[in-house]
């Protein structure tokens, strides 16, 4: 791809949606109450469930004072009432007894802080580790939640995600043959004046976009999902970088 294209398409894709924290009205970087949201964010975005209903449900629990903290406090009956309300019925009774598991474990290890978690932590591998062992988190948990602190943690250093590669791939942001496909990300995000986080959530959402999976799409301009990019935005396309 020229490189007028290719700026123009690292924008586009920001545009149409990059952090999942900033979509969700959270700023990571404005202090531990921003945090412990983006955290119980990513704990219901943890679940095989559509963005659109893990997104609602989370603003369901927001406004009901449901932290990760606190979480206890709310009975499992009240819990589940405002999952279904957010349309996580599916794992309602399950996504209750979790919320209640984890509001036990951070009070038991970290005084009721998930901003205490990292400093139990000597390493960012540690430190992925503390958070994989919380009831109901796993590596993917782990890293969308860690990859939208990028500067906010020191510790929180998290590969690339493994759909954001994928994608960078298909669309040919990224050779197939990098070796450190995050640094690609990197050096693609800063000259087109974009966070580098918000890229890698872009990337991460046109890849579930895809609903067939990247493989039955053309990719690079042929993509079906850059396609009505370019439709919707055209002059952005063209723009070269900054």
């Amino acid at each position: 791809m020229d490189r007028k294209w290719t700026f123009g398409l690292v924008r586009s894709l920001v545009a149409a949606g990059g952090r999942f924290s900033t979509a969700l009205g959270i700023n990571v970087e404005g202090g531990e109450p921003e945090i412990d949201r983006w955290f119980m964010a990513a704990t219901l975005f943890g679940a095989r469930i559509s963005t659109a209903i893990a997104e609602h449900t989370f603003h369901v629990l927001d406004e009901a004072g449901v932290t990760p903290a606190t979480a206890r406090s709310f009975p499992w009956d009240d819990l589940v009432t405002l999952l279904d309300r957010g349309g996580y019925a599916r794992y309602d009774f399950k996504t209750a007894t979790r919320l209640h598991a984890l509001c036990d474990v951070l009070c038991d290890r970290y005084g009721g802080r998930v901003c205490a978690i990292p400093d139990h932590a000597h390493t960012p591998g540690e430190l992925e580790r503390a958070l994989d062992d919380l009831p109901g988190w796993g590596p993917v948990t782990v890293g969308m939640f860690l990859r939208e602190l990028r500067t906010v943690w020191p510790l929180a250093a998290p590969a690339l995600d493994p759909r954001a590669a994928a994608c960078g791939v298909h669309l040919g942001l990224i050779s197939e043959s990098a070796h450190d496909p995050l640094a690609r990300v990197r050096s693609l995000s800063e000259p087109a004046g974009v966070d580098v986080r918000d890229l890698e959530g872009a990337l991460v959402r046109t890849s579930l976009a895809h609903r067939g999976g990247v493989e039955n799409c053309p990719g690079g301009r042929d993509c079906i999902v850059i396609a009505r990019l370019v439709a919707q935005s055209p002059t952005q396309m063209r723009t070269g970088a900054r």
